[in-house]
């Protein structure tokens, strides 16, 4: 089973584009662009492994998000794009980010044991 990740962007369209870009890699992809689809995703997909979020959101907006998610499913590590980077920086964040803390997984666990 996939792996899922649940992109959180300004505009629909952005993280479909982004799943779309990063379809190699063998993750279930969720997506949300606003606060009642975050809270939907998250109480329907208990299997979601982190949450990115990408840097097109307002300060205050990222803040509320980042308190939902943490009361929802304080398991879930939340990751924010920096801004500096612009929209261009957005899919090779993500997939930094996914490979790191997703897919490396399974391997760290092998290798302690």
């Amino acid at each position: 089973m996939k792996p899922v990740v649940l992109l959180i962007g300004k505009l629909p369209h952005v993280i479909g584009n982004v799943a779309e870009e990063l379809d190699h890699l063998p993750i279930h992809w969720l997506g949300a662009h606003d606060q009642p689809e975050v809270v939907r995703q998250l109480e329907s997909e208990p299997r979601i492994e982190c949450v990115i979020m990408g840097a097109g959101l307002d300060d205050q907006v990222r803040g509320d998000l980042i308190g939902i998610i943490a009361a929802l499913r304080p398991d879930v590590c939340i990751h924010l794009k920096d801004r500096s980077s612009g929209s261009e920086g957005l899919v090779p964040f993500v997939e930094q980010v996914v490979q790191m803390q997703v897919l490396a997984k399974p391997q760290r666990a092998a290798a302690t044991v």
